[in-house]
């Protein structure tokens, strides 16, 4: 007897211990499904931004490109199912493999001529000197410009007859150069203006990341000799190396899409000379009115920019981790 009105406490205190217990974690329980649900909340409406103005146009693209679409489709609502052979209709056309060497020229020129001038006027920036900061933003005009409005400017800069630069040639005995109307000389200049483009976006992500290269690394530096070329190789690069890698890679995405300027200076011509693939997706699209043909160009081009963009994440999380 005694020990079973021992053990009858003990259980029910027991029981009632295990009833005091759930009262105090459900609080916490609630607590952090209410902060779950705030992150949801935050988390819902950049979710369907992103669905309906990049994943709804993505996916309506890729369906386009397997069809047969054209002008008929917006009256009759058809658009025969034809599979791939959109794709097949691009790869074999004949300017499919010279807009194809056009896109990869005028990429790696672009990206080449843009990070070498922005990482020289960079360097050149990050002394100090009178009206350093009246000049950087000005130098930031170009990047400010509509670029339908900067690649009209630079059309009649380069006019054969009447440009100021063939005019300026002109007094040191350079005779007329067709800068937008030869096949030989049009993709030049077109990569020349697009450099200019892009050189203010070079300068600023350059420029912000030699700000933040600590001061006392090129005092160590003077103590151990290396001054001038051999602080920037030693000190400066290593330091940059980051952010390069973020710039060269953006460069590419941003540069491989770029369809307004070549309209604006050749509208693609003479001869083809100036066809990309973003060039080729726009004039299937709007000019020739096969939408499907014009969305398997643009696919290919979704394609080649998603690849890049994945290497720039991985480059953006491993400079984050350094």
């Amino acid at each position: 007897m005694t020990s079973l009105s021992t053990d009858a406490p003990a259980a029910s205190t027991a029981r009632s211990g295990k009833r005091a217990a759930t009262p105090e974690s459900r609080p916490r329980q609630s607590f952090w499904a209410r902060e779950n649900i705030a992150k949801i909340l935050f988390v819902v409406p950049a979710g369907l931004y992103m669905l309906l103005f990049f994943g709804y146009p993505v996916a309506k693209n890729l369906v386009m490109s397997m069809q047969d679409y054209t002008t008929k489709t917006f009256f009759t609502g058809e658009a025969p199912w034809v599979g791939f052979q959109n794709y097949i209709t691009v790869i074999s056309s004949n300017l499919f493999g010279p807009a194809l060497l056009n896109t990869a020229l005028f990429t790696i020129a672009s990206i080449a001529g843009q990070f070498a001038i922005g990482l020289a006027l960079a360097c050149f920036f990050n002394r100090n000197f009178p009206l350093s900061r009246f000049l950087r933003a000005m130098l930031l005009l170009p990047w400010l410009l509509p670029l339908i409005v900067a690649s009209a400017t630079w059309r009649s800069i380069l006019d054969q007859d009447s440009g100021i630069l063939n005019q300026f040639l002109g007094t040191f005995g350079v005779p007329a150069i067709p800068w937008l109307t030869s096949p030989d000389v049009a993709l030049l200049a077109v990569i020349l203006v697009n450099i200019w483009v892009g050189i203010p976006f070079n300068v600023t992500l350059l420029y912000g990341g030699l700000q933040d290269i600590p001061a006392e690394l090129y005092e160590a530096g003077q103590l151990d000799g290396a001054t001038g070329w051999k602080a920037f190789r030693y000190i400066t690069w290593p330091n940059l190396r980051p952010v390069v890698s973020v710039v060269l890679i953006l460069g590419v995405v941003y540069t491989i899409k770029v369809l307004d300027i070549i309209l604006g200076l050749t509208n693609g011509g003479p001869a083809n000379s100036t066809q990309t693939i973003a060039v080729r997706s726009y004039q299937e699209s709007f000019v020739n009115f096969e939408f499907g043909v014009g969305a398997a160009f643009s696919n290919i081009l979704i394609i080649i920019s998603l690849v890049f963009a994945v290497i720039y994440l991985r480059a953006n999380r491993r400079a984050v981790d350094e």
